[in-house]
């Protein structure tokens, strides 16, 4: 019995939600989203909400129901608002600058710039050259970009120096104590 599955998820009301077999579409003021899943879950789509409903009680369709419903919820949430993620850069002359054609110039320490291109879906933002705000209506992919933005030069414990998150805490270590 999942818990999470079990819930409906009530649509507000400038969202719309269709259902074309295993295929959900989701439309909202801040994007549009679809997905399709998989065949061991049903959606029922009424005009209130939405309800995921596992199609028997196999190991693989109990693990796909709590999943579905966090999915649709998502979905529904990012049409409504959309979703953000902030990265901060630290280190001395570490600096982002936006370019045309979803390109993002990164200068990060290394011997040549990085040019980054980010998906049509996700819309960037850079405050003072060291703060990039990306927004998006699809969760998923906007936690994908951000993963690999923040990879592209993780921060180091020793100085700090890198691209995190803005609520992302770096333990720092002690250097050497040299005599």
């Amino acid at each position: 019995m999942s818990r999470i599955g079990n819930r409906p998820i009530e649509i507000p009301d400038d969202v719309e939600v269709s259902v074309d077999g295993q295929t959900l579409r989701v439309s909202g003021p801040a994007g549009e989203l679809e997905r399709q899943f998989s065949d061991y879950v049903e959606l029922n789509v009424s005009d209130e909400d939405v309800v995921v409903e596992r199609i028997d009680d196999t190991r693989e369709a109990r693990g796909h129901h709590g999943l579905v419903r966090s999915l649709v919820s998502n979905m529904v949430r990012g049409a409504k608002e959309g979703y953000e993620k902030v990265l901060e850069i630290n280190g001395v002359g570490y600096r982002a600058e936006e370019r045309a054609d979803n390109f993002i110039r990164f200068d990060l320490g290394y011997s040549h710039p990085i040019m980054f291109e980010l998906p049509d879906e996700v819309d960037c933002e850079i405050e003072r050259e060291t703060t990039l705000k990306l927004t998006s209506a699809d969760n998923e992919l906007l936690g994908q970009v951000a993963s690999k933005i923040r990879a592209l030069r993780a921060p180091e414990p020793y100085k700090g120096k890198g691209i995190r998150y803005r609520d992302e805490r770096i333990r720092r270590k002690a250097g050497k104590t040299g005599a």
